[in-house]
């Protein structure tokens, strides 16, 4: 959430920045409600000082034994409460309309973000690996959901009779190869410095806000007849770990990952990736969730951009990183570079990883602080930074793909072997090997 007064000292550089965004944001009405909320205030304030001259009066003259003017002023102190108890209403209405426009709009895109309209418009800044020439090889190249389900390893119709479309199984060496990318990942990002968490699946209303999915996205997220959600991301509960808390600086940087199942309405995704793997309602994920200082802040992001490539790097899967534009980043993001796995069944990359530093923005609204005692008075918000470690469906997808052989069957990476039993290949259920 942006702050109040940000806003008010820059309404010109917040205006611009939200049509960079392709973002609405109704000035006029901010400048209503901030100025009928100040004139609450001012109005509760002179409220109070009254009723403070007043009360130190009544003892007075109830030593001058002016008891009828002392009566007086009590009933004059006792109308000054009433008043009072309906300002501080009428200020909670005002701080509330106010709140929920702030809520509702996105965050300051950050001077390292280019300008631009759409994905189209993102640079890209760097590329690793080269990616198969299949044709070359004399193979004719399998998409993963054709790979996935010759191999036995997923089933989509079943999925369907489980759930609904969306929905898919993993069976033998599919199901393992899933819980091996996920243990190889988890011990990559904690043998860099992160810290393991396991947290719950669902989550509250208050906690969603504070990462800025409520209210704004509440259509994509799956939500139960007792008011929780199932989190569309483990960021969520990552970066709520410290709501409410005061943090110290030489705690900071805090670096948190988490495996957690993810859940998606993809309400308005219609028509996108409609076959295999890549756009699902439900996924596995890990994330990395990072703490820092202001001051941090953009060189820890180049830090967790270069954890997310470490995952694909190991596993020798063709990829690149490109930055985000105002029209096309997050709503909490600032800045925001996203790394994209090379798809031979898309003859092009397709995102697995999205990694942002959100600055203050929610820190500001799950209210997360620290203090400095050698640097500063009082508190400062920390920035928060969060990144797919990665999205785990994708990297099989993505697996199965790049490492096809000319037979159906497909080679495990070198780095999962460990992972997978020292299974070498995976191939259809019964083949001969």
């Amino acid at each position: 959430m942006l702050d109040t007064k940000y806003v008010r000292d820059n309404l010109d550089a917040v205006k611009e920045a939200m049509r960079n965004r392709n973002a609405s944001f109704d000035d006029e009405l901010f400048l209503q409600l901030d100025a009928r909320r100040r004139e609450l205030i001012a109005h509760e304030e002179e409220l109070q000082a009254e009723r403070n001259k007043l009360s130190k009066q009544i003892g007075q003259l109830m030593k001058e034994g002016q008891r009828d003017q002392a009566e007086e002023t009590k009933e004059r102190v006792r109308v000054i409460n009433e008043e009072l108890d309906a300002a501080g209403e009428q200020r909670n209405e005002a701080d509330a309309a106010l709140r929920n426009l702030l809520l509702a709009t996105p965050n300051m895109p950050d001077e390292g973000t280019p300008v631009g309209a759409d994905e189209n418009d993102n640079p890209e800044v760097r590329r690793w690996g080269t990616p198969r020439d299949f044709a070359a090889e004399g193979i004719e190249k399998k998409a993963h959901w054709d790979l996935g389900t010759d191999l036995e390893v997923i089933d989509f119709e079943r999925g369907v009779k489980l759930a609904e479309s969306r929905f898919y199984v993993l069976g033998g060496a599919g199901a393992r190869l899933e819980r091996a990318l996920i243990n190889f990942m988890l011990d990559q990002h904690t043998s860099r410095g992160y810290k393991e968490w396991w947290v719950p699946a669902m989550a509250n209303a208050e906690t969603l806000t504070g990462t800025a999915q409520l209210p704004k996205f509440e259509e994509d997220l799956y939500k139960t007849t007792e008011g929780l959600y199932l989190i569309p991301t483990a960021e969520v509960q990552l970066t709520n770990l410290h709501a409410g808390e005061i943090l110290d600086a030489g705690q900071l940087p805090l670096r948190y990952c988490a495996f957690t199942p993810c859940f998606r309405e993809e309400a308005g995704s219609a028509g996108r990736d409609t076959r295999g793997i890549i756009r699902v309602h439900q996924f596995s994920k890990v994330e990395m969730v990072k703490y820092t200082t202001p001051e941090e802040g953009f060189n820890e992001l180049e830090l967790m951009v270069a954890d997310a490539e470490n995952i694909l790097q190991k596993l020798q899967l063709p990829y690149r990183v490109i930055t985000l534009c105002t029209g096309d980043i997050g709503f909490s993001a600032a800045k925001t570079y996203d790394v994209e796995v090379w798809m031979p069944s898309y003859d092009g990359y397709k995102e697995i990883s999205s990694c942002s530093c959100c600055t203050d923005f929610q820190a500001r609204r799950a209210n997360i602080r620290y203090r400095n005692e050698g640097e500063f008075k009082g508190t400062r918000y920390v920035y928060t930074l969060n990144g797919s470690g990665l999205a785990v469906g994708r990297c099989m997808a993505a697996i199965l793909e790049n490492y096809q052989n000319a037979d159906g069957s497909v080679t495990v990476p070198e780095a999962l072997v460990p992972y997978m039993g020292g299974l070498t290949c995976i191939k259809p259920e019964g083949a001969v090997s």
